[in-house]
């Protein structure tokens, strides 16, 4: 007997058809021409973006999560009533506060809280590619000097045959250590210390640097830089060192 026109089959097309279109108004349809998930972006706005990766994008251009000042103790001054934009990121009078000052000046849309929100985010990509020797998400995040560094040692990591594994507990601290502009372009360096597992292992599987299974405390200097006047926000990393 034919069976297509079975009440308790017409019911169960009904629901397929009321699922469908309702999976469908949640999640929508793809053309093709979608933009890839961008992790700098804050929010689902309409703001337009650049047509690059932004590393550490400055104040209303994809804006990172905004980190508020570390010590509320630093320079409290109750009686102004409009707080110096250093306060919380630096000490009164230091070459720190200075510098936020001046680029805040030379560049009204920027905010040491922003951009330390955007460089915490920068750092985490950055140490998770390099261990993955994913180059093509490390080559928009880094200056040419600094990323033929890391393809170097990720060449040299793959000829040797060895395996870095990484994982990334978190960042404890993360502070404006220096900050300058010269020649257009400023340079802001930042102190991390973070929360690594990380282990280097031959191709057998045997470990020969580090320990999978310990928690490491790695101090980084890490300093990032953009022309001041140019309209692209990207920041990119510049220069590396350990502390």
């Amino acid at each position: 007997m034919n069976q297509v026109f079975d009440p308790f089959n017409i019911i169960i097309l009904a629901v397929a058809v009321i699922i469908f279109f309702r999976l469908r108004s949640v999640l929508g349809t793809r053309t093709g021409n979608e933009k890839p998930f961008d992790p700098f972006a804050a929010g689902n706005d309409d703001a337009e973006t650049s047509s690059q990766d932004n590393v550490v994008p400055l104040p209303g251009r994809n804006k990172p999560a905004t980190i508020n000042p570390p010590d509320a103790d630093l320079d409290d001054d109750d009686d102004d009533e409009r707080k110096p934009i250093w306060q919380g990121f630096a000490r009164k009078g230091s070459a720190v506060a200075k510098g936020i000052e001046n680029l805040a000046e030379a560049d009204g849309d920027f905010s040491p809280g922003e951009f330390l929100g955007g460089a915490r985010m920068a750092y985490e990509m950055i140490v998770n590619a390099f261990a993955e020797g994913d180059k093509q998400a490390l080559k928009p995040l880094l200056s040419k000097e600094v990323y033929d560094g890391f393809v170097a040692a990720i060449d040299e990591r793959k000829k040797q045959k060895h395996i870095l594994e990484s994982k990334f507990v978190g960042i404890n601290k993360a502070d404006i250590s220096k900050i300058s502009i010269a020649g257009g372009d400023a340079q802001i360096s930042i102190k991390f210390v973070s929360d690594l597992i990380t282990a280097t292992l031959d191709e057998e599987g045997r470990v020969i640097d580090g320990d999978p299974s310990e928690i490491q405390e790695i101090t980084d200097v890490w300093t990032f830089e953009r022309p001041i006047s140019s309209r692209d926000p990207n920041w990119r990393l510049v220069a590396t060192e350990a502390d």
